[in-house]
């Protein structure tokens, strides 16, 4: 069997991986827009300089900073959900882009904004597809100032539009989620993610300063039959993965299986030199394992550690 390291060669941050049939599609931002890659091995994934397929105008309100673009296919369509703002970090809004054609690595056009009615600052938006329904996931303020970023949750009318008020599913409480926070603020609630397995729903996200090595992942489970209702879901007390001497600041984690479906694996950024920041963050892939119906995640793994490429 063909082997690997962690970190990968690239750097990488907020890493968004799927599946789509035979290959690997690899979103990401580049500059002021998106890129979209295609692999046929999931350690294969990379970024191209000419693989963008969308572009932000000039000026305008979704014209700068294109954070975290995740990419989804909902009724037959791909779709890239990415926050964007006009150059100041208090506008960041959430924005679904719409794939022309049924190449997902191809090009894309605004849709538009996909807000609740508050209107709030908003990142990192995600997708939970439950029953026959779709909901939006993503991270906000409860108001105008950068004081605790918190996880919402809303019903989709459609790929582009939430027909719901928001209910709020997580906010930062533990001292693991609010770790190297300057004066104690903003907390960091943020980069959630879907996994399921087996009928099982569970929503990971990542906590405490993106840009320290105390950044991590925490995790709740939808033990109830409504998304929407905060109650049917339960928070884990510690988080589920975390910094070692390997991998510092470990976060923002996508999900994906191995070509023959049996096996879960997460894509993930982290550090492998401590202090390094933003600007260090490497590309990290390993294998998720499960236990009496929960996820184990493990450690980061050591850069001389030889792993095995998904089956």
């Amino acid at each position: 069997m063909q082997t690997y390291k962690n970190p990968l060669p690239q750097r990488a941050a907020d890493p968004w991986v799927v599946r789509d049939g035979d290959t690997y599609l690899y979103c990401y931002s580049i500059g002021n827009g998106v890129a979209v890659t295609r692999s046929d091995s999931l350690i294969g994934i990379q970024q191209e300089k000419d693989a963008v397929c969308y572009r932000a105008p000039e000026e305008g309100m979704y014209s700068k900073e294109y954070w975290a673009p995740e990419l989804h296919k909902i009724a037959g369509r791909w779709y890239i959900y990415v926050a964007a703002d006009d150059g100041n970090n208090d506008n960041h809004r959430m924005y679904c882009l719409g794939a022309k054609t049924d190449d997902p690595t191809g090009e894309y056009e605004m849709i538009g904004k996909i807000t609740d009615d508050t209107d709030k600052w908003a990142i990192d938006g995600t997708v939970l597809s439950y029953h026959g329904e779709n909901y939006f996931i993503w991270s906000g303020w409860q108001g105008d100032v950068n004081v605790s970023q918190r996880l919402y949750i809303a019903h989709m009318k459609d790929a582009a539009t939430i027909d719901s008020p928001r209910a709020l599913l997580s906010e930062p409480e533990y001292e693991w989620e609010k770790r190297s926070c300057t004066g104690g603020l903003p907390t960091i609630n943020e980069g959630p993610a879907i996994l399921a397995r087996d009928g099982k729903v569970f929503l990971v996200y990542s906590a405490s300063g993106s840009w320290s090595d105390d950044y991590c992942l925490g995790m709740l489970e939808l033990v109830g039959s409504d998304p929407m209702n905060p109650e049917c879901w339960q928070k884990f007390d510690a988080p589920v993965f975390e910094k070692n001497e390997h991998c510092y600041g470990p976060g923002h984690c996508s999900f994906t299986t191995s070509p023959d479906g049996t096996e879960d694996w997460m894509a993930y950024h982290g550090n492998p030199e401590s202090g390094s920041g933003w600007g260090g963050r490497r590309l990290f892939i390993q294998r998720i394992r499960w236990e009496d119906g929960l996820p184990v995640f493990g450690a980061p793994t050591a850069p001389d550690e030889e792993l095995f490429f998904p089956l």
